[in-house]
């Protein structure tokens, strides 16, 4: 289900793009950050964002799908093959964690910090140095919400600066996460395809497919990128929940757009050698990715 948001009661839904999490997320700051004309929509998982988009109640959702320093976020692969959704867009965003407590609450009286697990683990050195007990949590703003709830003095949550603004909550260690180089990839999602100019910006190409249950499989099926000149930026495998494992299926994001012909010699050997492929989304690549 949709966690409402207090502010904004009734949003237009072409002008909102829903995240997971509660109001003050990373997500909420993400949305922001890349759409800062658009309200935001909170959500209660992933799943309640695509299903938001496929309803009509957001004409966009933003996910995370990797970190810098924790790595990808491991259950949304699991959801991507059962969305029926399209990729328009990417976010890079930089995160900042801060130790937050109810108001009296020092270092020496918290003993618990509650987090996203993704939050914990950007922040885990700190977190151990400080000595204390760790506990994931749905999402980092909830955690805050829910400390600024108990305002118990031995308990702190890992979370933004705006959710410390947004449920009242002091700042006992501003900067927490382990590495200043901090940052998260968040994927747009929308009902229709985008279809951007590879004349005017860096274009990436996104998807799904299994390789045919053949002898080197997998290096034939990418040696069209390699022989067409086409850069492949990311390639994941994992094994879809329930399934075999001989059924891994495999993540690509490329630079190229499928009307290109290098591209499209590149998909061509691609498609020979797989069960299936899928694209989840053709979209402008974000300036940072080239910084």
């Amino acid at each position: 289900m949709t966690v409402q948001n207090k502010k904004t009661p009734k949003l237009d839904p072409e002008n909102t793009v829903a995240f997971m999490g509660a109001a003050g997320a990373n997500g909420d700051l993400a949305c922001r950050q890349k759409y800062p004309y658009m309200h935001t929509l909170p959500c209660a998982s992933f799943e309640d964002v695509f299903a938001a988009v496929a309803e009509g109640k957001a004409a966009l959702g933003l996910i995370p799908i990797e970190n810098s320093q924790a790595g990808r976020v491991a259950e949304i692969h699991q959801l991507l093959p059962k969305v029926k959704l399209h990729i328009v867009g990417e976010h890079f965003q930089h995160v900042e964690h801060h130790l937050l407590a109810p108001k009296g609450a020092t270092l020496a009286t918290v003993k618990d910090a509650y987090s996203h697990p993704q939050g914990l683990l950007q922040c885990r050195n700190n977190l151990r140095e400080l000595k204390l007990n760790t506990h994931s949590y749905a999402s980092t703003a909830q955690a805050a919400a829910d400390v600024a709830q108990w305002n118990d003095p031995t308990k702190a949550a890992v979370a933004s600066a705006l959710a410390g603004e947004l449920y009242g909550l002091e700042t006992l260690k501003p900067h927490i996460e382990d590495s200043k180089d901090n940052v998260t990839v968040f994927v747009a999602f929308a009902l229709e395809p985008g279809d951007p100019d590879p004349e005017k910006e860096k274009v990436l190409t996104t998807l799904l497919f299994t390789v045919r249950n053949i002898p080197a499989a997998l290096y034939k099926a990418l040696g069209g990128f390699a022989s067409n000149g086409v850069n492949i930026i990311k390639l994941e495998s994992y094994i879809p929940s329930g399934r075999a494992q001989d059924a891994a299926q495999f993540f690509l994001t490329f630079e190229g757009h499928p009307s290109e012909r290098m591209t499209q010699l590149a998909l061509e050997e691609l498609g020979f050698f797989c069960k299936n492929v899928t694209v989840l989304g053709v979209y402008a690549a974000d300036e940072a990715r080239y910084k």
